[in-house]
């Protein structure tokens, strides 16, 4: 029996062709596999506010008040916070978990901040985190941040969150507006 090039051809590339088929294809799901939409309350403790407040300056530029944000867009601040998350913008509304995190004002030339941060959901709908990072650009009025992971509810999810400043007051308070799609759910 005589192979010639056309049949060597062929029949790689029937072989290409049922490798293809055996292997797994990991397409982008464009709908969310699971989609929340939550709140979180920031009051920045100003020196006065102690009992209410949940976050805090913990570094500031050399000399700074950590009382006081700095100017010149806040650059240098650090600020930790433990902060109630609700399921609408009221504040006194229960609380169904913690977002827990810093924010680090981190651009000289606009308000800017960089986020790591986890919900830490214990309601009777969710358990576990959700955690986040990246770049805030605070004068845009959406922005997407990264979903790395969770646990829990949320083992292993990966998504986007959009973030809105949904109310601001003054340098003390700030509410987001949290919208949350999961595009890899286990």
């Amino acid at each position: 029996m005589k192979f010639g090039s056309s049949n060597i051809v062929l029949l790689l590339f029937f072989i290409f062709l049922s490798v293809s088929f055996a292997l797994p294809s990991k397409k982008f799901q464009h709908k969310p596999c699971k989609h929340l939409v939550l709140y979180f309350h920031d009051i920045i403790y100003n020196g006065k506010n102690a009992a209410n407040a949940t976050s805090a300056i913990v570094a500031a530029p050399e000399g700074a008040n950590r009382t006081i944000l700095a100017g010149q867009f806040h650059f240098g601040n650090v600020a930790v916070f433990d902060d109630p998350i609700t399921l609408d913008n009221n504040l006194h509304s229960p609380p169904v978990g913690r977002a827990q995190g810093l924010y680090i004002y981190d651009t000289k030339n606009t308000f800017t901040a960089w986020l790591g941060f986890s919900f830490v959901l214990n309601s009777t709908d969710y358990q576990g985190t959700i955690n986040f990072i990246g770049a805030d650009p605070l004068m845009n009025k959406t922005r997407d941040i990264s979903i790395v992971g969770g646990t829990g509810d949320f083992f292993m999810h990966r998504g986007i969150a959009t973030i809105m400043t949904d109310a601001f007051e003054g340098e003390v308070y700030f509410r987001l507006n949290v919208d949350i799609k999961f595009y890899e759910c286990w």
